[in-house]
This record gives C-alpha cells, structure tokens and sequence, in this order.
C-alpha cells in the first residue's frame, strides 16, 4: 500500500476569488455622477448628503461634486458628495477647454 497520495487528486486547492469589496474614492476626490464610492456587504459605511445606495448597499454619487467622508456617533461612518459649481463640471468633463473656464479673481 503507498504510503504518499498519487497525484491523481489533491483535497486542497479550492479558494475563491476576493471580492472587490471597499472605498473606491477617498476623500476630497472629484466625482462626477453615478460614481461609485463604496462597495460593501450591508451598510458599514452609511449614505449621506447626495449619495445613493445600490440593491447590493453599493454606495455611488447623485450628483458630481467632492467626496468626504464623517463620523456619526461612535462607530458609524458616513459619506456625503458636496456639489461642485456648474463651472467647473464643464471642466472636468472636457466640454470646455481650460482656458474658456473663468479663473476665480481674487477679493
């Protein structure tokens, strides 16, 4: 009778892949709508100011703006989406060159 398994089989080798799960955009980063910003099982991270929750409470952006991230209470997190100004959405999209974007003049 042998003594080590033939390899014929094996009764390891099965692992599945990782999820994908986890912030995708951080704080303080420009997104433009429908962004995803979260990915989770069930809602660790909660949904604030103009962000939405996905059938599978994947986070995403309402509208386009900057993210940030706050606390509520003790153990919670939050999300929110601040809204940019019209001006600078057309920017970031690449409908207007930058020069045709008006620079903020100071005072």
């Amino acid at each position: 009778m042998a003594h080590k398994k033939g390899g014929g089989s094996s009764r390891n080798g099965r692992d599945s892949d990782g999820r994908r799960l986890g912030v995708k955009r951080g704080s303080g980063q420009v997104v433009l709508a429908g962004t995803i910003l979260v990915r989770q099982r069930g809602t660790r991270i909660l949904a604030g100011e103009n962000v939405g929750v996905g059938r599978d409470h994947t986070l995403f952006a309402l509208r386009a703006g900057t993210v940030a991230f706050d606390r509520t209470g003790h153990d919670r997190t939050r999300v929110n989406v601040t809204a940019l100004p019209i001006v600078r959405l057309a920017a970031m999209a690449g409908r207007a060159s930058p020069a045709a974007v008006p620079a903020e003049t100071p005072g």
